[in-house]
């Protein structure tokens, strides 16, 4: 057990000021997306999932639309669009793929469906989400399920999700007041990724109508099966303009990334799922000669400025046991691992360390940020039921935990919010870090035979990480008045911003650029689509009397989102709001040394 009720740690938490509060919302959104148009959704809403297994009976009731209309019923006999396309040949024997056979289990999702070619349509998981809406009166057992709307993707697609309650009030503000921990599951951030999408859609049945309906006297959830329409549809990882949502966190450009902001900073989840899929064949057959062995990759946030104590709930309270279920279900892990794209590159990387992809960013956030990835990716439907089943599991027993660990886990949110507050204008901050080199047996499958085949590989652990650049924490950073594209995204993270009222002065430092660059903007996989690349710049910081006229900004760290703002806004890291610009120039912010005396409002 990680913490005791009478640890030192606990007495300590609860002897903190009370962290400071965040606004619930932001009432002034970012700029709206302008939709691109891409091919119709021609899927047929779907009346009933296939029969067979134990999940909920989905309601035959005409899907609505946004605005109350009912949706029109296709004419009869439409076809279902062939959004997985033909059935390809397996890219591997029958020797490998006797390693994964199907599981007993059977999930009544449309994917599923006899003589399916194609995973479950946009059109589909709309009329399936509605059909699971309960009012949470006596007679359905208490059980509150909610729509939530959240936006449109880039095509104009609504992008929902399901809250799931026993809470009377379902507003995100008497959530928060009842204590009960949220639970955010998030699927198909990729949108060749569909095994997370079918597995929270039959997680979401089990939660409304089925055998977990009893998780909910301890928790909430927030079901967002696929969280990038447009990519489902056009098979393609990336949303419809390419950029790549799962990289776009805290900058928050795509209306994708923008709307999941918009529920974790609304609802605060305390655990975040994100449910993927990872390559099995392609880049690690040509490197390694290997075929990927492992049914799950789990990972959970590896980035600068992480509070230690979300890492040892990660590891200990989450990651170990779901290692165990998913052994109990004869299914194997690993941590999760990937590779970059370049043939001559054979390094294996435990996954990103920077400070957008939204694993890391809900870290940051001090929610348990958990990455369940499934071998999918260039399999088309080729082991589905077992890859949707994997994901079942490990987002079960995530359920399952959060419920029995509900106390502490609220216990653990208090303490660490408070103390990231506290640390605000003492001790070091990390500006950039990267993963430790080192090498690792990993185990891959022999293409020919199917059996194991460990390979010893140059492996950048992502567990311990190598501080590259570290400067002193400040208390704040002021930002120009012009700077209102800044303050915009960091109200839309859930950060707090406070407004000058008055022409003020603060000892602080300045930033001198020494140098620029433009370069691209790279993870462990390489480059990231990015049309306009990234400004490098080096800088050093200058003693000065800061002038903070009325109408400039001031973002303070004496907040629980503090380690997110120094991620946004020390200018030299590839994924600061400088290095973007959506802050041109270095003028524009300075850091401010002392707790400033200024006449301020806090922008709601």
């Amino acid at each position: 057990m990680l913490f005791h009720s009478d640890s030192i740690w606990w007495r300590r938490a609860g002897c903190w000021a009370s962290a400071v509060l965040l606004a619930a919302g932001c009432s002034t959104p970012l700029p709206p997306y302008t939709p691109k148009p891409l091919p119709g959704d021609s899927g047929v809403p779907v009346a009933q999932v296939a029969s067979g297994a134990p999940a909920a009976r989905v309601d035959t009731a005409p899907a609505s639309s946004t605005n109350g209309s009912a949706r029109p019923a296709p004419a009869a006999g439409a076809a279902l669009p062939p959004s997985a396309g033909p059935p390809a040949g397996p890219p591997y024997n029958d020797a490998v793929a006797a390693r994964f056979p199907d599981p007993a289990v059977r999930y009544r999702t449309p994917a599923f469906d006899a003589g399916r070619a194609s995973f479950t349509s946009n059109a589909e998981l709309a009329s399936l989400l509605r059909g699971l809406v309960r009012d949470g009166r006596a007679s359905s057992g208490g059980t509150m399920v909610r729509l939530l709307s959240v936006g449109n993707s880039q095509s104009g697609v609504p992008l929902e999700a399901l809250l799931l309650t026993r809470n009377p009030d379902a507003s995100p503000a008497a959530l928060l007041r009842a204590g009960r921990p949220t639970v955010l599951l998030i699927g198909q951030q990729h949108g060749d990724e569909p095994a997370g999408c079918e597995a929270l859609i039959a997680v979401a049945q089990e939660l409304a109508q089925g055998s977990l309906q009893a998780l909910l006297e301890q928790i909430n959830v927030i079901v967002m099966p696929r969280a990038n329409a447009d990519g489902a549809l056009a098979e393609q990882r990336g949303t419809a303009n390419g950029i790549d949502a799962n990289r776009d966190h805290l900058l928050l450009r795509t209306p994708e990334a923008q709307a999941l902001s918009q529920l974790v900073r609304d609802y605060r989840p305390m655990v975040v799922v994100d449910a993927h899929e990872y390559s099995v064949v392609g880049r690690y057959l040509e490197k390694f000669g290997a075929i990927q062995r492992f049914d799950a990759l789990l990972q959970y946030a590896t980035v600068a400025n992480l509070p230690e104590f979300i890492t040892k709930a990660s590891e200990e309270w989450f990651r170990q046991p779901m290692v165990a279920g998913l052994k109990r279900e004869g299914l194997t892990s690993e941590w999760y691992y990937t590779t970059s794209t370049d043939p001559a590159d054979k390094k294996i990387s435990m996954g990103g360390t920077q400070a957008d992809i939204g694993r890391n960013v809900n870290g940051l956030r001090n929610a348990i940020s958990l990455l369940v990835e499934t071998r999918g990716v260039g399999l088309g439907r080729l082991h589905l039921a077992r890859r949707v089943h994997t994901h079942v599991v490990a987002i079960t027993s995530v359920l399952n935990i959060t419920a029995q660990r509900a106390a502490d886990l609220v216990r653990l949110r208090k303490y660490v919010d408070t103390e990231v507050a506290a640390q605000a204008c003492s001790g070091p901050a990390v500006i950039t870090a990267a993963a430790t080199p080192s090498e690792y047996t990993l185990v891959m499958l022999d293409p020919d035979t199917g059996a194991d085949r460990p390979r010893t590989v140059a492996w950048d652990s992502a567990l311990v990480l190598d501080v590259r650049k570290s400067r002193s924490r400040p208390c704040g950073y002021w930002l120009g008045a012009e700077q209102v594209d800044a303050v915009l995204r960091l109200r839309a993270l859930g950060v707090a911003v406070q407004q000058v009222q008055q022409n003020s002065v603060v000892r602080g430092e300045t930033y001198s650029e020494t140098a620029r660059e433009l370069g691209t903007r790279s993870d462990v996989r390489g480059s990231i689509a990015d049309p306009e690349g990234v400004v490098r710049v080096e800088v050093e910081t200058v003693p000065a009397l800061i002038d903070a006229p009325s109408g400039s900004y001031y973002v303070s760290l004496e907040q629980p989102f503090a380690n997110l703002v120094l991620a946004a806004l020390e200018p030299d890291s590839q994924s600061s709001f400088v290095a973007h610009r959506i802050i041109g120039s270095v003028a524009g912010i300075s850091r401010v040394l002392a707790r400033p005396e200024w006449r301020m409002s806090l922008l709601p």
